[in-house]
């Protein structure tokens, strides 16, 4: 009988590890090939894994809670017909990150070049090489992985150097990582309960919110401009369009493609707010990949992102949208369809409200929120005077970090984007 691993499946670039939530195979169940084993979860999105073949479950190599590398065995399965297969011990999900240094030494003593690749690639997850003291020194000034994916490497190849590191930690302005362990979830103020209050435990991805929200208002320098939209043309066209175009492409028009593509616009013609800080530098990112906060069933809150975002018609953002949506709800995206987002718009008009301050997505600069459409009687300016009509009117909110984006680029921003909606094309045909 001939047995093999499944092991942790790779999950998008820079999650090293995931933590087992639920296991749907006991020992012993008989399992079919792409038959899921385990539910997991990273700090980006929940997922399950699945068998790569048929077989029996011989051995669970982890418990419930447990935090296991990306590339280590999981689970063992049984396959009837061949001889046993030795299986070499799974990375234990506690190894130190400089116990994994000393792991990767040996076998660069041992391997060939492209064998040496393949290890480090199992045992970091990540494109980039961080030296034993890099990765030290981040450890102890508290520098998260994703901080250091984001420093420009001075040594050969582009690697993070020991000088790197320490000139990023003198120009942050605030130690973030640190300052988020002081404020987050865990250290809070004692409230009392009376004996009616009903108690509820903070789910994974509610307390990842919450410490993200918080650092996001601790770290940025938050400005938030508001503007209103004059939308009537928009809301024609979709009421003229949707059900021919629901009836041709099986897709339901909304509003939020239009926003998206008003946005790459405007992005592409004022780019700087398309960018990160990192320290003293600004990061300007050439790709325009706008995430889109969605609400979940649970109450929590997901940011699929749609990558290139300027580069796709209103059909295939249409198209782009819906699915990561729907998916999001079902909970089945995929690690990469959440991460390398630069821009952020929150429809705040699906809940019915005017408009808000929405808290910047860290560690882009700037998210747009919509608020709800409205029948409004406003002033018309005409050639041949002012009229009072009934309109289509809509809130739009930018908030800012200002110590990359002033006023003036946060209200030219605002500014565009009304333009754009405002002069939509209602002759748009798909």
């Amino acid at each position: 009988m001939a047995t093999i691993e499944i092991t942790m499946p790779r999950l998008g670039e820079s999650i090293i590890e995931a933590t087992i939530t639920k296991w749907l195979k006991n020992e012993g169940d008989m399992i079919t090939e792409d038959e899921s084993v385990v539910e997991i979860a990273t700090d980006k999105v929940d997922s399950e894994v699945p068998s790569p073949v048929s077989g029996t479950i011989a051995k669970l190599l982890f418990k419930v809670g447990d935090v296991v590398s990306v590339g280590a065995a999981i689970a063992i399965v049984n396959i009837a017909g061949e001889s046993t297969i030795d299986i070499p011990k799974p990375i234990q999900s506690d190894v130190k990150k400089n116990e994994i240094d000393k792991i990767i030494l040996i076998k660069e003593n041992s391997l060939k070049l492209n064998e040496i690749k393949s290890v480090k690639s199992v045992l970091t997850n990540s494109d980039k090489f961080y030296s034993p003291l890099v990765k030290s020194i981040a450890k102890e000034e508290g520098i998260s992985f994703e901080e250091i994916e984001l420093i420009v490497g001075t040594g050969k190849g582009g690697r993070v150097t020991k000088q790197d590191i320490i000139e990023f930690i003198k120009t942050k302005k605030i130690d973030t990582p640190k300052l988020a362990a002081n404020i987050s979830t865990e250290n809070h103020i004692i409230v009392n309960s009376s004996p009616n209050d009903e108690i509820i435990e903070m789910d994974r991805m509610r307390k990842l919110i919450a410490d993200h929200m918080i650092l996001s208002k601790h770290t940025a320098a938050h400005v938030t401009s508001f503007i209103e939209i004059d939308v009537t043309k928009i809301v024609q066209w979709r009421m003229s369009m949707k059900e021919a175009f629901e009836k041709q492409e099986k897709e339901k028009l909304t509003y939020t493609p239009i926003f998206v593509e008003a946005t790459a616009k405007v992005i592409k013609e004022y780019p700087l707010i398309n960018t990160s800080l990192d320290g003293n530098k600004i990061i300007l990112r050439k790709s325009i990949n706008i995430g889109m906060a969605t609400a979940l069933p649970s109450g929590n809150l997901i940011v699929p992102v749609i990558k290139n975002a300027d580069r796709k018609s209103l059909i295939g953002l249409v198209k782009d949208v819906n699915d990561l949506a729907n998916r999001a709800r079902l909970n089945k995206l995929i690690p990469d369809e959440i991460q390398g987002g630069t821009f952020t718009i929150t429809n705040l008009g699906s809940f019915d409200t005017l408009m808000g301050t929405p808290i910047i997505n860290l560690p882009q600069v700037a998210i747009l929120a919509v608020g709800a459409i409205q029948k409004k009687p406003v002033v018309i300016e005409t050639p041949t005077g002012d009229t009072i009509g009934i309109r289509n009117m809509m809130y739009a909110s930018l908030s800012y970090d200002h110590r990359v984006v002033d006023g003036a680029l946060g209200g030219i921003f605002l500014k565009r984007f009304k333009y754009y909606l405002e002069n939509f094309d209602i002759n748009h045909v798909f």
